[in-house]
């Protein structure tokens, strides 16, 4: 499985650093890894990546409270990214990083310069937005996820601290344990509030396979459409469009997780993912290990690159 593109891979620009120093380090309680270009490409190199497809992790430019200041962040940052991108444009590409959604004009003009201007790959947003905890099926993200879906964007979802988690204990900051869950969650919203399909032209990757929405999906496929807080959705019409999303492959593995994502998840929607800087990366290589040696040389060709492919033209020159 060797020329992988890496659709979760996150790169720190000096201004977010920063930003995250002046607020006391990252809200998640996660570590801020160092990074560099020549350790990312030796990364990419040591496990068969020949395409990161650059990404701020959360909480992205909502580190910065203020929305003018949110705003210079991101495209700070978008900058910076593709500025990177335009010097290796094989080796890298990235996802445009936003304002907090709750910022609508602001979003949709950095949505705008970095689709347009910058030539991104696409946008990424998080989970959830505010300290409402306002998920992506929110009716005031509505009018963002229109213009997505106007220029049939590719949209990456990563989680992000909520801020109602307590720690499980001190061995577990939220990354490690909660972050699925909160993928989970805001994939679930999506799907009952009708965002998922009122936006049928936008290609939508979960992190993480998913979170726990493959596992829990049908949890609620078989009960919802029984209950008094159902949502005019059959089972059926819950379950096919759970299948919509895409599914990154980043921390998840696992034989078991594998199994039962490649089952669930639609042909062509599994993509390959490391979470580098992030995750250490003697973890990185033990993942894609597992993911080299669970599948059949066919399958890890289409998750590795052909699947991407598809989402990302440009990369196919």
């Amino acid at each position: 499985m060797s020329n992988k593109i890496d659709v979760h891979h996150h790169f720190y620009p000096e201004v977010f650093t920063q930003a995250l120093q002046k607020a006391g380090g990252d809200p998640s309680g996660w570590f801020v890894p160092e990074w560099t270009l020549s350790a990312d490409q030796e990364l990419s190199k040591s496990i068969g990546v020949q395409t990161a497809i650059l990404s701020m992790t959360a909480p992205g430019a909502c580190i910065e409270r203020e929305p003018k200041a949110a705003a210079t962040l991101a495209r700070q940052s978008n900058e910076a990214a593709a500025s990177i991108r335009d010097q290796h444009p094989t080796s890298y590409g990235f996802f445009a990083s936003l304002p907090n959604l709750l910022d609508t004009k602001e979003t949709l003009e950095e949505l705008a310069y970095g689709l347009d201007t910058l030539k991104a790959d696409g946008v990424i947003l998080f989970t959830r937005y505010g300290d409402d905890n306002h998920y992506l099926g929110h009716p005031d993200f509505r009018p963002i996820w229109q213009e997505l879906n106007r220029r049939k964007a590719v949209v990456f979802i990563h989680p992000t601290h909520p801020v109602d988690t307590h720690l499980v204990n001190n061995h577990l900051p939220q990354p490690m344990f909660d972050y699925p869950h909160e993928t989970g969650r805001t994939a679930i919203d999506m799907l009952l509030s009708d965002t998922l399909s009122l936006t049928p032209d936008c290609k939508i990757i979960l992190s993480h396979a998913g979170g726990t929405l493959p596992y829990l999906i049908d949890r609620v496929a078989g009960m919802l459409p029984y209950t008094p807080f159902s949502v005019n959705k059959t089972t059926t019409q819950i379950l096919e469009e759970a299948k919509r999303f895409y599914f990154d492959t980043a921390l998840s593995s696992n034989p078991g997780v594998l199994d039962l994502l490649l089952r669930f998840a639609a042909k062509g929607h599994v993509l390959f993912g490391s979470d580098f800087p992030n995750a250490p990366n003697e973890g990185i290589r033990y993942y894609t290990k597992q993911l080299e040696d669970h599948v059949s040389e066919e399958v890890g060709r289409e998750i590795a690159l052909g699947n991407a492919l598809a989402l990302f033209p440009r990369l196919r020159k």
